[in-house]
């Protein structure tokens, strides 16, 4: 059996291709005048580095815009968040992507417009970094979303350097207001050869997927930036990634988005897809036409939308084996799914029902695929809380979940500690059953993989 996958995806982008035939390529660039309009390919990263394709998927062309998320993400982690929000905003600008956006204090409204992202090239790397250093920090650190090297088209460079004259503007008028580290013709040298990096839809698939799955590239397992770093700039993305049409794209498509002028158009969907899309012809703001017909697709034929919430807090409950049900005089409590806060929190409800009866108490997570950390450290506080009220608490967790930590940083704890100890200790406790749970959860293995 073939995955219809690929079949699907070539099933959508014939269909956007013969939608209709508007649009421009961008103009402004020479070199980008000359794109071949009929241009058009399409891809998929899965959470597991999986790649799907079609059309001119091995097409090359210039990353533009796309690179703004992926430099702002490598200010962030080189800088901090404080200080980058000391020069660049997060606010949606509701002006085209070259306009002059600035709020009174003279810091750019947003990163993922050009006066934003001139004034966050500026601060990827050291404070100290030389303008050579900075690039070559850029060009390593997109290669490594991507999971290859990615080359510089010097044709390119030259033809937008040529015609800078307006990104100049921008980033003297940024320096003037105190909000640009360096010079300003060092940053837009810098911005354009960022803006010059060469891609195909398979590379913004992948990097896509990077930035939905915490900063762990699913192809080279490589951890590029912190998990922290995405939610940011997946947040910014949201909210700004589409320009003048950021409203009307995430009412409709509701994926983290961001375009560029040489056509290409890249959605991360956290957790579970990364897209690539790419096609030169462009709708009046600077997004191209098929592209954009291809994420609506691909977001209403799978339910992409981010604000389309999945069923699985009401259903982690698997069952309760009460203890005269099989005769072992143990009541069993069994979890399933993925434990995030509204999932634990269904959990300890059922935990708090247990009855003060004396029976031996069984919470079975073998069914439990993960847990985040809130979800791990409130299932330990239920656990924790259970044996300090006197109940025989034993724990069937075969993954170690309890034991596991996430990359994702956590700003707070998530329980708070109290006179009697804290959440950590629930662990202690789950150890000590360890060995005989393991014995009966691998028991319970064997009996599913025989149904």
């Amino acid at each position: 059996m073939q995955t219809p996958v690929p079949d699907y995806l070539e099933e959508v982008r014939e269909t956007c291709a013969h939608e209709g035939d508007d649009g421009e390529v961008a103009s402004y660039i020479p070199e980008l005048a000359d794109a071949d309009p009929s241009l058009f390919g399409v891809a998929l990263c899965t959470i597991d580095g999986t790649v799907y394709a079609s059309g001119d998927a091995e097409h090359r062309f210039t990353i533009q815009s796309i690179s703004k998320p992926f430099a702002y993400a490598l200010a962030l982690a080189d800088r901090g968040l404080d200080t980058v929000l000391e020069h660049v905003g997060v606010e949606p600008s509701g002006d085209a992507f070259n306009e002059i956006s600035l709020e009174q204090s003279g810091r750019p409204r947003n990163p993922m417009i050009n006066i934003g992202a001139i004034t966050t090239h500026a601060l990827v790397g050291d404070a100290d970094s030389t303008p050579a250093e900075r690039t070559r920090r850029i060009r390593e650190g997109l290669s490594a979303f991507a999971g290859r090297e990615l080359e510089v088209d010097d044709a390119v460079r030259r033809s937008e350097l040529d015609t800078a004259s307006r990104n100049m503007a921008l980033a003297y008028l940024v320096h003037a207001q105190g909000k640009l580290e360096g010079e300003p013709h060092d940053a837009v040298e810098g911005y354009i050869e960022q803006c010059s990096l060469l891609v195909d839809v398979r590379d913004l698939a992948v990097m896509a997927m990077t930035l939905a799955s915490g900063g762990r590239n699913p192809v080279t397992e490589e951890q590029v930036v912190p998990a922290w770093v995405c939610r940011q700039v997946l947040a910014v993305m949201a909210t700004c990634g589409m320009y003048d049409a950021a409203g009307d794209w995430m009412s409709t498509v509701g994926i983290p988005a961001k375009s560029g002028v040489a056509g290409g158009v890249l959605g991360a969907l956290p957790g579970q897809v990364g897209i690539g899309a790419f096609s030169p012809k462009l709708d009046k703001y600077g997004n191209s036409v098929r592209a954009v017909r291809t994420c609506e697709r691909l977001s209403r034929d799978m339910g992409l939308h981010l604000m389309q919430a999945p069923e699985v807090a009401s259903h982690v409950l698997y069952g309760v084996v009460e203890p005269d049900d099989d005769g072992d005089g143990v009541r069993e409590v069994q979890l399933q799914g993925t434990m995030h806060f509204a999932a634990a929190e269904v959990a300890l409800r059922e935990l708090e029902r247990v009855p003060d009866d004396g029976a031996p108490v069984v919470v079975d997570l073998s069914r439990v695929a993960s847990t985040n950390d809130v979800g791990r450290r409130m299932l330990r506080e239920g656990i924790r809380r259970l044996q300090r009220d006197g109940h025989d608490v034993r724990v069937s967790d075969p993954d170690r979940l309890l034991d596991s930590r996430d990359r994702a940083e956590v700003a707070t704890d998530a329980l708070p500690a109290d006179e009697e100890g804290t959440a950590d200790t629930a662990t202690e406790r789950v150890d000590t059953e360890r060995p005989e749970e393991e014995g009966r959860a691998t028991e319970q293995a064997q009996d599913r993989a025989s149904d």
